[in-house]
């Protein structure tokens, strides 16, 4: 049986979603291990320990087990601090190694973190590292639109080092395969693209009365978002938009999911801006920020939804795209990065060339005024969805795990 060591440094795949720095991430760790174990693979997931409560060692499964690591104060640390703890945090990997007499066959690293210390483990356990970044720093701070979203150079030298000795990356999309080329002179033999998964069996269609009645909502049309309170997600551009529908389509509702933010967190700074933007222009009737929701829960909001709406400025992938498509609710969307590619003009959804809550309002009015469109996106979304499941994104990293740990030479060569 094929073992891998899961490095997973700076956010714990258990993690409750809807924070600052927990998100698709999180849920891609956990599912694709989980994933990977019905296909024969055992996984160690190493994380930084959050939360001075949990075990040390969490069963997810039968061949799934993360491992809290103590590296710097068991509490979120924001990414750049955690950078201070890295010698801790692989000095205690190797010690629970030992410990247990564990070895491993391959590493997968996700996000730069992970990558940094990945570069190192490769060496000293003489093991393949296969490297995945989920975001890319540079491509952020081409997009950023305030400075406490733009990425600092330590992150950006750390991918392009982690790219250039990893044996294989695995991209997301195309758009970060193409900037990986371009921005961090990647070797494209070894970049592979494989998308996110959604679990069907969760994320499903179901009755929109139903789920309304239970989230205790009325008969209004409903938008939702969903998604971490960062300003590159769009949010007061769908607010902008709910404002520009006015009444046109009758009583609307926007559903706003995600947020933990308290004190002085950028989350909170942020959900600040947004709300006073909510009280100018007079939509706190119209807008809920309903908060963090649990994953087990969250279907209920996108089958009560009309639409869901994302006026990101950047997304690697779009893992809510894929979680709303697979419940039959269409996107509208802002055509960047893995949005381009999972949502399909008037196929599942609308994409909209550029943030203007003018142009996101017209294609909101245009599905909700059109039963004989919306129904069409509705199936459209539902095809979609079927080929993003985690049995089919598990087979293709398992195949992946198989290519390079039967390359010993060019690992080899890689380590040079």
């Amino acid at each position: 049986m094929l073992r891998v060591a899961v490095l997973s440094v700076h956010t714990c795949p258990l993690a409750a979603l809807g924070g600052w720095e927990t998100g698709g991430m999180n849920v891609y760790v956990r599912e694709l291990s989980r994933g990977l174990g019905r296909l024969g693979v055992e996984t160690d997931i190493f994380t930084r320990r959050q939360d001075p409560s949990l075990p040390d060692v969490v069963d997810v499964d039968e061949h799934t087990r993360v491992i809290h690591i103590d590296a710097g104060p068991p509490r979120r640390l924001d990414k750049y601090a955690v950078v201070d703890y890295l010698s801790e945090f692989a000095c205690n990997v190797q010690r629970y190694r030992n410990f247990v007499g564990a070895r491993y066959d391959l590493i997968h690293s996700h996000y730069w973190l992970s990558g940094r210390l990945a570069g190192l483990f490769k060496e000293h356990w003489d093991v393949p590292v296969v490297a995945m970044f989920h975001t890319l720093g540079d491509l952020k701070n081409r997009v950023a639109l305030d400075a406490a979203e733009s990425e600092q150079q330590i992150r950006v030298d750390i991918e392009r080092r982690t790219m250039a000795t990893a044996d294989r990356i695995i991209a997301a999309t195309k758009t970060d395969r193409e900037h990986m080329l371009t921005n961090y002179g990647a070797d494209p033999r070894r970049i592979s693209i494989v998308p996110g998964g959604v679990d069907l069996e969760l994320f499903r269609p179901g009755s929109r009365e139903a789920a309304r009645r239970t989230l205790g909502l009325g008969p209004e049309r409903t938008l939702l978002f969903v998604g971490r309170i960062q300003r590159l997600k769009g949010i007061d551009v769908l607010i902008r938009a709910a404002h520009q529908l006015g009444d046109s389509v009758g009583p609307l509702r926007v559903l706003l999911v995600g947020g933990a933010g308290s004190g002085a967190s950028e989350e909170a700074r942020e959900l600040l801006r947004l709300r006073a933007l909510v009280d100018e222009l007079g939509l706190r009737d119209t807008v809920r920020f309903v908060g963090a929701v649990d994953q087990a829960r969250l279907p209920l909001y996108y089958r009560a939804a009309d639409v869901t709406v994302m006026p990101s400025t950047y997304e690697s992938f779009g893992l809510v795209a894929v979680e709303s498509l697979a419940c039959g609710t269409p996107v509208v969307a802002s055509r960047v990065g893995g949005l381009a590619t999972i949502v399909r003009d008037r196929e599942n959804g609308m994409l909209i060339p550029w943030r203007d809550p003018r142009l996101f309002a017209d294609q909101i009015q245009a599905i909700l005024s059109d039963d004989a469109l919306a129904a069409d996106l509705r199936e459209g979304a539902l095809a979609t969805a079927a080929r993003y499941g985690w049995s089919a994104v598990a087979e293709r990293t398992r195949e992946i795990y198989d290519g390079v740990v039967r390359q010993p030479a060019r690992r080899a060569s890689t380590a040079d």
